[in-house]
């Protein structure tokens, strides 16, 4: 299969390459297309052997559910059974935007789509050409990250094109991705909201719309390999380089000094070694690859460029990573889950 690739201005959609992109999805076929929190890879999510290409396409365990995309409040109706109120108050204070909300499923959407379960995870994404392909398609779009199963989540085109070209019939460049990190998953089948998966929109922000949101307590532990996921990213190991990845927690000095110590035993024995930090402390690692998120205090910026940099070491051919931790709360929450999964959970003490 040969993938067409078209290029498309991310705030002002080129009506006719919106179209183009529309009817390969209504043919059943896939295409990538840019959201606000990374690159979806498309097909209509109401269409089984659509769903089948994509956990194909992804090399995807296909227990691993499917996020249908919507361009508006109005098509969420036909995909649940219904709407708790609690779900209703996010919707208004969040959609549209990285907020993805898992409902019971109405019988029109296929098990294929949501791995087997009986509730559905819906999104409202805020991006141009993500809304204008959706209303085109006149479809509810499946979309999980338009990467190969296990691998960092593309924040541009070109780590599509890496990954999926050949697989997929398409992919619309728009563009760097702002926020870098996919989006919140809450559950709202419950009398109480649970996030399954950590993202812009946070426990704190939700907590001022609804009287109280929990944490699902797999969020930063490894899951058990009898796991159903009920989201995305609940079960299996994500965002992984080819290098192997250590977390690495403690005071500052004490993680550089720890770091510095674990590269130097790796290039004793001839591996190219990596680090994941900050802007602060860049300058003091001595390793091959040495790659900042950006300032530690800026946790949006981080988000952003954590899955771009995690992909720069597999460019730079790192056997090792060692990477900072963040403190998980508010945004660095959706950071060290991230984290976790790309490591393994793989995890030392410097002290």
């Amino acid at each position: 299969m040969k993938t067409k690739l078209l290029k498309i201005n991310p705030q002002a959609p080129d009506p006719q390459l919106v179209a183009e992109a529309a009817q390969v999805l209504k043919e059943g076929g896939l295409v990538a297309f840019p959201t606000e929190t990374v690159y979806g890879l498309g097909g209509d999510g109401l269409n089984s052997e659509a769903s089948k290409k994509i956990y194909a396409a992804k090399g995807r365990p296909s227990d691993n559910p499917l996020i249908l995309h919507i361009s508006q409040i109005s098509e969420l109706r036909p995909i649940v059974r219904e709407i708790p109120p609690a779900a209703q108050k996010l919707m208004d204070a969040f959609w549209p935007g990285p907020l993805t909300m898992i409902f019971p499923k109405a019988p029109i959407v296929p098990l294929a789509t949501t791995g087997g379960l009986d509730t559905v995870a819906v999104r409202f994404p805020s991006h141009p050409v993500a809304l204008a392909i959706i209303r085109a398609a006149g479809l509810p779009i499946a979309g999980p990250s338009a990467n190969s199963s296990g691998k960092p989540s593309p924040t541009r085109a070109s780590h599509v094109e890496f990954d999926l070209s050949g697989k997929i019939d398409m992919i619309v460049d728009g563009g760097a991705a702002v926020w870098g990190l996919e989006s919140t998953i809450v559950d709202v089948t419950g009398e109480i909201p649970v996030i399954l998966r950590p993202g812009a929109i946070t426990k704190e922000l939700m907590e001022a719309v609804v009287e109280q949101v929990l944490i699902d307590p797999g969020i930063l532990s490894k899951p058990s390999a009898a796991l159903r996921p009920k989201a995305p990213g609940m079960k299996y190991t994500h965002y992984s380089p080819v290098a192997r990845v250590t977390l690495v927690k403690g005071t500052r000095d004490a993680v550089i000094q720890k770091i510095n110590a674990l590269c130097a035993e790796d290039i004793f024995l001839g591996k190219k070694t990596g680090v994941l930090t900050t802007e602060e402390a860049k300058a003091q690692y001595h390793a091959d690859v040495v790659l900042s998120l950006g300032k530690r205090e800026d946790l949006a910026e981080i988000g952003a460029n954590l899955f771009k940099q995690l992909r720069k070491f597999d460019f730079f051919g790192v056997d090792t990573v060692y990477a900072e931790v963040f403190p998980e709360e508010g945004e660095g929450l959706a950071i060290m889950n991230r984290l976790n999964k790309a490591a393994g959970y793989n995890r030392i003490d410097a002290e």
